[in-house]
C-alpha cells in the first residue's frame, strides 16, 4: 500500500501532505486497510504471525477463534494483501506479506499510548 507522502502531489515543503493532495480514491484505499483491522480478531491473528509461519490450526489455538471464524478472517487479510500463504502437504500456512502493518500497528498503539497517558495526568490533576 501507498505511503500518505507517495499518494499526495509532490510540493509540500513539510512532507505531509494536504489533505487536498490525497485522491478520494487513495482515501478510499487507506479506510479499506482500516476497515480490514477493524475486526479485533484480526489483529489478534496478526499477533500471532509475528514470529513466523503458522497453520491454520497453530493459529486456532495461539488465538482460540474458531475454525470457521478463523478461516474467515484469514480470508479477508488474505485478499486484503497482508498475509500470503502457501501450501505445505494438507496444511495451509499463513505468512505475513505486507510488514508494514506491523510499523501501522506500532503507530496505533503509540498514538493510543499518549492519549490514554494525557488523559491519566488529567485525572490526576483533578
Amino acid at each position: 500500500m501507498m505511503t500518505f507522502r507517495r499518494m499526495a502531489k509532490r510540493g509540500n515543503r513539510s512532507g505531509v501532505p494536504a489533505p487536498a493532495d490525497i485522491s478520494d480514491e487513495a482515501l478510499e484505499l487507506i479506510a479499506a486497510r482500516f476497515r480490514v483491522l477493524g475486526e479485533p480478531s484480526r489483529p489478534k491473528l496478526l499477533r500471532a504471525l509475528e514470529a513466523g509461519e503458522l497453520s491454520v490450526s497453530a493459529l486456532i489455538v495461539a488465538t482460540g477463534l474458531t475454525q470457521a471464524n478463523a478461516s474467515r478472517h484469514l480470508q479477508t487479510l488474505t485478499q486484503a494483501g497482508i498475509l500470503g500463504r502457501r501450501r505445505d502437504g494438507t496444511k495451509v500456512l499463513y505468512h505475513i506479506a505486507d510488514p508494514g502493518i506491523f510499523r501501522l500497528c506500532e503507530l496505533v498503539c503509540g498514538s493510543l499510548q499518549t492519549q490514554l497517558e494525557r488523559h491519566a495526568s488529567a485525572f490526576a490533576a483533578n
